[in-house]
């Protein structure tokens, strides 16, 4: 194709072209700074994501920031439930009347701007896992119209119509959804999209992800299983389907007999057991059953492997068996051949590390490797697996490992930290990357700096905290004997019940 005449290559203006640079300069560092506003840069070049917590003071809830700053004045009776800390979406619950109980909603924005006033009764969706740890769903939320249920997303746009009796969460699996209707329960996801119909007279999970399909129960009372694109995993035929599942193996009730069945519904084990617990990760090796109270090991074709003469028997590595006896615990093979004696108080595999963790009557923990080999001891204050690395308390020194058992140095696992504990003549201090000595040894504990800049400081039993300068935000005033856990931000700290997750002013 012809680009045309060719003209003459004109002389550079020198002066607009500096000019331009100048100005190409000055916007790159417009977006630098509206970056470092936006990500909450504190001033030192450290950038602190925004983050939002539920506030509690003189008996009243607000909002406050990852700085401390209140967005959101405490003021309200109910707690304020924000879904996702990033996010400046609260919603708010008034006027309750305890008697009837109705409650009216608004949703606030950190201008305090009601948003989403479209809608009626705007809720989180609340949810917990098996430890009863309470969450909620991160990025949609409930509503009312005429008396019926739909879905948002966090942009405020319809994603399900109003059209549901209820929607509440299915219970431990995340972008999970129980919808009603007419009687009849499906399920949705996150996205506003139908996973399951609602047809069924009851649905729970099998598993622990959505990925592993939902227990469903038919007109007729049969329990069957169905997964996320609505196949028929397993017929509804059964009085009761238990949520222990592998390989394709199901624990069922027929015709009120106990059995394992496999994905065609064919019967796997039909005896010799009073229950089955649990199915192991490698088939041929069979299931973990109980037999007069106590557990053992049974292969597929019913030859026992290991009798049942412990309390409690549950896999971790695959083909090895966390198991208990007389109130301790120690770990076995597929055989019953003891790998670590029954000595500990709680043994827990974790599979991302491949380390065993193990727990003894002084509250320290062992840290095993995969052949059962102690590596490390000392009080462990953190496992991180998405950085590779775990942080142990050993006598008074926090030290870091990776999964390797390597020592690392804090300035290494913590690069965006300025503040790094250290402790000399039985004081406690902080020192920079460097090892300058930041804040004099002059505290009786304290804890690491947080991901938002704070540390704690403890001085004659009392509790304090400093900022990321080591400046003093709040002087040691605070007994803190009957909280779980240590943290604050500027003046605010972390609430007595964890499971609420909010700071409050004492």
């Amino acid at each position: 194709m012809s680009k045309g005449k060719r003209y003459e290559e004109p002389k550079l203006n020198i002066k607009k072209v500096i000019a331009v640079i100048l100005a190409i300069i000055v916007i790159i560092m417009s977006i630098f700074i509206i970056k470092g506003i936006l990500d909450g840069d504190d001033g030192t070049g450290k950038i602190v994501s925004q983050s939002y917590f539920a506030a509690f003071k003189d008996n009243k809830w607000g909002v406050i920031d990852a700085t401390g700053n209140t967005v959101i004045d405490p003021s309200y009776e109910e707690m304020i439930i924000i879904p996702n800390s990033k996010k400046d979406i609260f919603l708010c619950v008034y006027d309750v009347n305890y008697e009837t109980g109705e409650y009216k909603t608004k949703v606030l924005n950190s201008k305090n701007e009601e948003i989403f006033t479209q809608y009626q009764k705007v809720e989180a969706i609340q949810n917990k896992d098996e430890n009863n740890q309470i969450w909620y769903e991160d990025n949609v939320l409930r509503f009312q119209k005429d008396g019926k249920y739909g879905l948002i997303d966090f942009s405020g746009k319809e994603i399900l119509g109003a059209e549901y009796d209820s929607i509440t969460a299915v219970e431990g699996i995340k972008n999970s959804l129980l919808i009603q209707k007419a009687g009849k329960y499906g399920v949705a996801n996150n996205e506003g999209n139908i996973v399951l119909d609602p047809i069924y007279t009851e649905i729970t999970n099998l598993g622990k992800e959505s990925s592993a399909g939902y227990i469903v129960r038919n007109d007729s009372g049969k329990y069957g299983i169905v997964d996320t694109s609505k196949n028929q995993i397993l017929e509804a035929k059964y009085d009761q389907i238990n949520k222990v599942y592998g390989n394709d193996l199901y624990v069922v009730t027929e015709n009120g007999a106990k059995k394992v069945v496999n994905k065609a519904g064919e019967d796997v084990i039909t005896q010799g057991f009073e229950e089955i617990i649990g199915i192991l990760k490698t088939k041929a090796a069979g299931v973990i059953y109980k037999s007069n109270g106590k557990l053992g090991i049974m292969e597929l074709d019913g030859q026992v492997k290991v009798q049942p003469i412990y309390d409690d028997l549950k896999e971790g590595k695959e083909g090895s068996i966390i198991a208990t006896k007389d109130a301790k615990v120690g770990i076995i093979d597929l055989t019953g051949i003891e790998k670590v004696a029954c000595q500990y108080e709680s043994i827990e595999y974790n599979e991302i590390a491949d380390i065993y963790i193990a727990e003894d009557s002084n509250f320290n923990s062992n840290i095993m490797d995969s052949n059962y080999q102690v590596k490390q001891i000392g009080i462990l204050t953190e496992m991180n697996t998405d950085k590779g690395y775990f942080e142990l308390r050993q006598g008074d020194e926090y030290k870091y490992y990776n999964f390797k058992f390597e020592e690392k140095n804090a300035v290494d696992i913590l690069p965006n930290n300025t503040l790094f504990i250290s402790k000399k003549d039985d004081k406690y201090g902080f020192v920079d990357k460097n090892g300058n000595v930041v804040v004099n040894y002059i505290y009786d504990d304290a804890t690491k700096q947080n991901e938002y800049g704070y540390c704690g400081i403890k001085k004659d039993g009392k509790w304090g905290a400093i900022d990321n300068k080591g400046n003093v935000v709040i002087e040691p005033t605070y007994n803190l004997d009957d909280y779980l856990m240590i943290d604050f931000i500027g003046r605010w700290h972390f609430g007595k019940d964890i499971n609420m997750n909010y700071y409050n002013q004492l």
